[in-house]
């Protein structure tokens, strides 16, 4: 097969990965700057170019959309699948995941397990607030963060209050959640490529930091999952309608909790702390269902 990783950085860890693997398994492999690329559209003849050339001989795609670019990104794979390109990462699904309030509301709706979250319009009552989710400390988030930025922790009531009319004087949008205690700076990620979970690892936050984000300090191991947490993990990416994730939960008293469902998750941590090929695994999908279409495709075409 020809393979597409539209990655804006060949040489991170996740790109090079996916080419390596790609590219053991005998398919050609190449990466593509999404940003560069220009959506050519008329009736019936999507196309997108790059570098002066046609993008039309890709049989399947990888995104590795950025969530600064997610807009963009998101168009980028849109394009591609009009050319009837098979995609990892579906484009609505790139852009469900973004979106921390719609994906907590899916999943919600699906009976998942989750913390308990307050989202308001800039509400004053911040009192109310921090009690609804449990009282403080609680967990304070931008909903447009990524990577532990725009996290906060607040040990009391009146630093909630404080960080909360802070952000709302920003006009910044925040989601409030509990603090899982029991968690002890610990979270879950758990890779799911296909409906099933490849690998799994334990992050534990470094001293005096709640964080769990690998670059952030936090250490990683392997990690043997509950029966629970792995049913979690597999409907939270069904849902969610991607067929390749990172799902983070924390461990708690009433189940596993999930706190995202990632549609970029990097490689790096989980297949250091699994020694488990997750980036074959991807290509395994690719070759499960892009693979039989190309076939398909030389025999009308031969």
């Amino acid at each position: 097969m020809r393979v597409a990783i539209l990655s804006r950085n060949s040489k991170l860890y996740s790109t090079r990965r996916l080419k390596e693997a790609g590219e053991e398994r005998g398919h050609k492999v190449e990466v593509i700057d999404h940003m560069k690329c220009v959506l050519f559209i008329e009736k019936k003849n999507p196309v997108v170019l790059y570098q002066g050339k046609r993008l039309d001989y890709f049989d399947a795609i990888i995104p590795r959309i950025g969530a600064s670019v997610t807009f963009y990104g998101a168009a980028v794979v849109r394009q591609f699948e009009m050319m009837k390109v098979f995609t990892a990462v579906e484009s609505q699904a790139l852009i469900r995941s973004r979106d921390k309030l719609r994906s907590l509301q899916i999943l919600s709706r699906a009976g998942i397990g989750l913390p308990k979250t307050i989202f308001m319009d800039y509400s004053r009552e911040t009192e109310g607030i921090v009690e609804a989710v449990g009282g403080a400390p609680v967990i304070i988030k931008l909903l447009e963060g990524t990577q532990g930025l725009g996290v906060v922790l607040a040990e009391n009531k009146k630093a909630a209050k404080s960080v909360i009319e802070a952000f709302h004087g920003l006009h910044a949008r925040i989601i409030v959640q509990e603090f899982i205690k029991e968690a002890k700076g610990a979270d879950i990620r758990a890779f799911v490529v296909n409906g099933e979970v490849v690998g799994a690892m334990r992050r534990q936050a470094r001293e005096g930091e709640f964080r769990s984000n690998l670059h952030r300090g936090a250490t990683a191991k392997v990690v043997k999952l509950s029966k629970a947490e792995r049913q979690s993990a597999i409907l939270a990416a069904k849902k969610m309608g991607l067929a390749v994730a990172g799902v983070d939960m924390l461990p708690s008293h009433r189940g596993p909790l999930i706190l995202e469902v990632n549609s970029s998750p990097g490689l790096e941590g989980i297949e250091t702390a699994t020694k488990v090929d997750i980036a074959g695994k991807i290509f395994q999908f690719l070759e499960m269902h892009a693979g039989k279409k190309k076939i398909q495709k030389d025999k009308i075409n031969a």
